[in-house]
């Protein structure tokens, strides 16, 4: 892409944070527009998963792991956390539509962003076997015999091991600490209004309530919810910047109007 292509937004200082906001690329639009979209069907996804363990439970052995998948196959997937494995891969093209918005105000930041976030969704969907630990529950249903049963339930300790373990907790704190980063850059610009970043910080700094004892839970709980309603900001946002980058290159096309070279980024409230 030429520069030509690409449509300038003005850059004014004020203090440390920019009062414009970076380059909206026209040929970004669409990936403007799939993030925020993501990033509703994120929130969504938050508040249908909120409701999954009042429905069918949370087993805590392989066995009552073993009986939640017999009698009912999809909700132990759900309580297996299927549906934050669609949340990680929804937050894709979130992560990349946030990147193509503030690369301008911190390039190394961003780029640091996007790899620590890449890594936790891949070290979350390693974490959460849901469909290996479905196959199992259905090959110890089928055993025949009580040495099978035990193999199958052996796998099935291995297999919670894993939901508990290393790749779990890897992308818990990579995600929180991406969150920070990405709070430091919006408020870098005004791409993002200060109550998103403020929100991602609250988040971030509350993921941390889960290694508190009692009160921890009570805390993350709290992670959530700012989580929430910063996915609903930068939704927001992000249809926006991709409007605006639809109508900049309707009018770079369209020669009676002219060719717009600087679109100037009101600061969101």
């Amino acid at each position: 892409m030429t520069d030509q292509d690409e449509i300038r937004v003005s850059s004014i200082q004020s203090g440390p944070r920019t009062t414009a906001a970076a380059d909206v690329v026209t040929g970004w639009k669409w990936l403007y527009r799939m993030g925020g979209v993501a990033a509703l069907l994120a929130v969504v996804v938050t508040l249908l998963h909120s409701g999954v363990y009042a429905v069918v439970g949370l087993p805590t052995t392989a066995l009552e792991w073993f009986a939640l998948f017999e009698s009912n196959a999809l909700g132990g997937l759900l309580a297996f956390e299927l549906l934050m494995v669609i949340y990680v891969l929804l937050y894709v093209p979130v992560v990349l539509a946030l990147y193509v918005a503030l690369r301008r105000a911190s390039p190394s930041l961003t780029v640091v962003f996007v790899a620590l976030s890449l890594i936790g969704v891949v070290a979350f969907i390693v974490a959460r076997p849901a469909f290996e630990m479905l196959t199992l529950s259905d090959a110890h249903a089928a055993a025949t015999t009580d040495a099978q049963r035990v193999s199958y339930l052996a796998a099935a300790e291995a297999t919670l091991a894993v939901f508990h373990g290393t790749a779990f907790w890897v992308s818990y704190l990579l995600g929180s600490i991406s969150g920070l980063i990405l709070a430091a850059v919006m408020l870098r610009t005004s791409i993002f209004s200060r109550s998103t970043a403020y929100l991602r910080i609250a988040s971030s700094v509350l993921d941390f309530g889960l290694f508190v004892p009692a009160v921890g839970l009570y805390l993350a709980l709290g992670s959530v919810l700012c989580l929430m309603a910063f996915n609903i900001l930068v939704a927001r946002r992000l249809l926006q910047l991709g409007r605006r980058a639809a109508n900049e290159s309707k009018a770079s096309n369209n020669p009676s109007r002219g060719r717009s070279t600087v679109a100037l980024v009101v600061d969101p409230k």
